[in-house]
């Protein structure tokens, strides 16, 4: 299978989602839909962070190889960061552009689009490893200047 860039794989992902998300309003209203939605993309963000660490070379999904897999949705500029710090235990940075945001809002998609993308980044690390954390005070998506990610490692192994 060819590698697509994560940018591209949203989109293509959004382009069938939408005529599901419109039925899904039209049968059961915004609030039932967006959960129905919610639910769904978590647990598939669940399975493909599973997937990856499967596939994580030498087994290693600590911190430093979840940093060096972050990479993968950057491919394209489809994000411009700013990295705060980065070590063993901690890795903080702030979204200054967020192409997925622009690219949701010109598929009439942006009031979904935190259900999309914004969503999986603290469930994906459930699933790559749960020993790594993730909180995030402000997103671009939800009309904010920046998105804030900091994820932590909980083990002592993680740290180093």
């Amino acid at each position: 299978m060819t590698d697509i860039a994560v940018l591209d794989k949203r989109r293509l992902q959004a382009q069938v989602i939408k005529p599901i998300w419109l039925e899904l309003v039209r049968r059961f209203g915004k609030a039932e839909a967006r959960d129905i939605l919610d639910k769904a993309i978590r647990e598939a963000a669940i399975e493909e962070g599973r997937a990856l660490a499967a596939a994580a070379p030498g087994g290693d999904t600590r911190l430093p190889a979840f940093v060096r897999l972050f990479d993968n949705w950057k491919t394209g500029g489809a994000l411009e960061t700013t990295t705060l710090r980065e070590d063993a235990s901690h890795f903080d940075f702030d979204v200054t552009r967020c192409r997925y945001a622009e690219m949701y809002r010109e598929m009439g998609l942006a009031e979904i689009g935190d259900l999309l993308s914004c969503n999986r980044d603290g469930t994906f690390v459930e699933g790559y490893n749960p020993d790594i954390t993730m909180v995030r005070e402000q997103t671009i998506m939800k009309g904010d200047g920046r998105c804030t990610f900091r994820y932590r490692s909980r083990t002592a192994d993680d740290a180093g």
